[in-house]
C-alpha cells in the first residue's frame, strides 16, 4: 500500500508543479488580452476569459497525460486499456466503472480523483480571480474616464 502511495503522491506532485507553472502562463495570457484594447469592453473580457479557460484547459490535458504515464509505468490497468481514457475517467471524477485498475494498485484512481478535484478546484479559483481582476480594471478605467483622470 505504501508504495501506491508513494507512485500517487509522485504523479500529484507533477501535476502541482504543472498548474503552478501554468498559473504564469494564465497571467500572462490573462495580461496579454487585456492589452488588447478595445472600444469595447465585453470583447476584451471575452477574450480574456477564452485565454484564461485555453490555457487552464491545455493544463488539465497535461495533467491526464501525466496520469495516463504513470498508470502505463506501474501497469495499473489490465492489458489492452485505453490509460488515456481511464486517466481521464478518474481525474474527472466521472467513474463510468468499465476499466478497473488491478488489486494491487486500486489506489491510485481514487488518488488520482482527489488530484483533479483539488486541481479544478483551483482551476475555478483561478479563473474567478481573472474575472474579478479584469471586471475591477475596467470599472476603475471608466471611473478615471469618468472624471477626466489619466489612466
Amino acid at each position: 500500500m505504501l508504495r501506491q502511495f508513494f507512485v500517487g503522491a509522485a504523479a500529484s506532485g507533477c501535476n502541482i508543479a504543472i498548474h503552478a507553472l501554468v498559473m504564469v502562463a494564465v497571467i500572462r495570457a490573462a495580461r496579454f488580452a487585456d492589452e488588447l484594447a478595445t472600444a469595447y469592453q465585453t470583447f476584451r473580457l471575452i477574450a480574456i476569459m477564452i485565454a484564461a479557460v485555453t490555457v487552464l484547459m491545455i493544463a488539465h490535458l497535461a495533467e491526464v497525460l501525466v496520469w495516463s504515464l504513470t498508470y502505463a509505468a506501474v501497469d495499473v490497468a489490465p492489458e489492452g486499456t485505453d490509460l488515456v481514457y481511464f486517466a481521464f475517467v478518474n481525474y474527472t471524477t466521472l467513474g463510468y466503472g468499465d476499466v478497473t485498475p488491478v488489486k494491487r494498485w486500486s489506489l491510485l484512481g481514487p488518488m488520482t480523483a482527489m488530484n483533479g478535484v483539488l486541481l479544478f478546484g483551483w482551476s475555478t479559483a483561478v479563473i474567478f480571480e481573472v474575472l474579478r481582476t479584469t471586471l475591477l480594471a475596467d470599472g476603475e478605467e471608466r471611473a478615471h474616464e469618468k472624471r477626466g483622470w489619466p489612466k
